[in-house]
């Protein structure tokens, strides 16, 4: 099994920044990629970065520019640096993992909310 736990999210301003975190624990072998979606009150979930265990970053286009997925892989935990934000921004963040064996887990989600 595997284990992502959250972290960071919250209350900012329209402009404002914030920055999520997740960490990976358990089966955690031949990760694929690890990545963030999020899902806005109504709406489906919707891709927003992915970072592979090489490094490669693919980002949705709206917050391309905005946004930045990195990893730290000796410490199993994926960032999403936030700036920018806006009100669009508001939904509940949830952290993903995929293995090669094409196993997916997800964690339980963080709410970012962004007042403008």
């Amino acid at each position: 099994q595997v284990q992502l736990v959250e972290s960071g999210g919250g209350l900012v301003q329209a402009g404002g920044s914030l920055r999520l975190s997740c960490q990976a624990s358990g089966s955690i072998f031949r990760i694929h990629h690890m990545g963030w979606f999020r899902q806005a009150p109504g709406k489906q979930r919707e891709l927003v970065a992915t970072i592979t265990n090489g490094g490669s970053t693919n980002y949705a286009d709206s917050v391309k520019g905005r946004f930045t997925i990195s990893r730290d892989n000796a410490k199993n935990t994926v960032y999403l640096q936030m700036n920018s934000l806006n009100p669009e921004d508001t939904a509940v963040y949830y952290c993903t993992l995929r293995r090669f064996d094409l196993m997916v887990y997800w964690g339980q989600g963080t709410q970012v909310t962004v007042s403008s």
